[in-house]
């Protein structure tokens, strides 16, 4: 299949699926999205973003090495930079400056309208859950003219079970291991694309149920996996 990679996922431990008992007899699904790396190509935007805060705050941060650690919270890449007692204040300052900086400069990645729409063509709701900056993230998806059925922000590995569970999410997609480990808590299936930090082997052997190249192979994947589960 064009777009897909060729890797095979070792057999999931069992888990229990909510969501899936939720929609026991119909043909809809809610699929959640990361957003970072996933839906957008963010590093561009924040690479701005943190050359504007150094530029404020006159502390050198490597914006460079900075967009290659993508994923984890904001706090947990300002700490390399940053005393402690310093990094909520700074990043309340990182978060005002992003607006301005970070959402023109940052595209869609490939495929990613794309597999919104798919969702939406087989009946089903994409909502986007990320570690992002709730405000932020709808910004980003405003400007690219993404339109999801919800974004929750704020939300980190494991804590995004939370919501992919109360919008009975079936299926999560993220390019870090972190979407992985939240997929699986919420006994949702894991399908990870290769387009963030973590290559394809590190999120298989973090538990990804599926690995794709990038969300350009997703519709065809979303096809099959629905047109499997109708069969059973």
């Amino acid at each position: 299949m064009a777009g897909m990679s060729s890797y095979s996922a070792p057999s999931p431990a069992p888990t229990t699926d909510p969501g899936l008992a939720a929609e026991a007899g119909s043909h809809t699904v809610t699929v959640g999205f990361d957003l970072d790396m996933t839906l957008i190509d963010s590093r561009p935007g924040i690479k701005a973003a943190y050359e504007a805060l150094s530029a404020r705050t006159g502390t050198y941060i490597d914006s460079d090495l900075a967009i290659t650690r993508l994923g984890p919270p904001l706090e947990q890449e300002l700490v390399q930079w940053f005393p402690d007692e310093r990094v909520e204040e700074m990043g309340e300052l990182y978060r005002e400056l992003y607006p301005e900086y970070a959402i023109a400069p940052t595209p869609a990645m490939a495929g990613a309208r794309e597999a919104i729409e798919a969702v939406r063509r087989a009946g089903g709701r994409a909502i986007v859950v990320t570690a992002k900056h709730e405000p932020n993230a709808k910004l980003h998806l405003s400007h690219l003219g993404i339109e999801a059925d919800a974004v929750i922000g704020w939300l980190w590995a494991e804590a995004k079970a939370e919501a992919l569970r109360e919008y009975g999410a079936t299926v999560y997609v993220g390019d870090h291991t972190g979407d992985v480990r939240g997929a699986r808590t919420a006994g949702a299936l894991s399908v990870a694309v290769a387009t963030g930090p973590c290559p394809a082997d590190e999120l298989l052997a973090a538990g990804a149920d599926v690995v794709l190249d990038d969300l350009t192979a997703f519709p065809a994947w979303l096809a099959g996996h629905i047109a499997g589960r109708s069969a059973r």
